[in-house]
């Protein structure tokens, strides 16, 4: 990965790490957000003979489960079926 795409990681890691530090248990809110997110990227390789649509599972996609949760599997699907 390049630096750049280093930097993006790391700031979206603080931003999400500062949004659930705001809440009563940070840490349910930061592993329930991963676990919707795998659970998205899961739903999404299920039901990918069904729909055509398929998300690789690489450090992108795991990052963006793991860290940003659903929203972050709905961009990427919506980045691929746009590009």
């Amino acid at each position: 990965m390049t630096p750049a795409a280093w930097a993006a990681a790391a700031l979206c890691t603080v931003a999400v790490g500062r949004a659930a530090a705001a809440g009563r248990r940070p840490l349910s809110a930061l592993f329930g957000s991963a676990l919707c997110g795998a659970a998205g990227l899961a739903a999404v390789a299920l039901l990918s003979p069904l729909t055509g649509v398929s998300l690789p599972l690489n450090p992108l996609t795991g990052f963006a489960a793991a860290v940003l949760g659903l929203p972050g599997v709905v961009t990427l699907l919506f980045l691929q079926v746009l590009l």
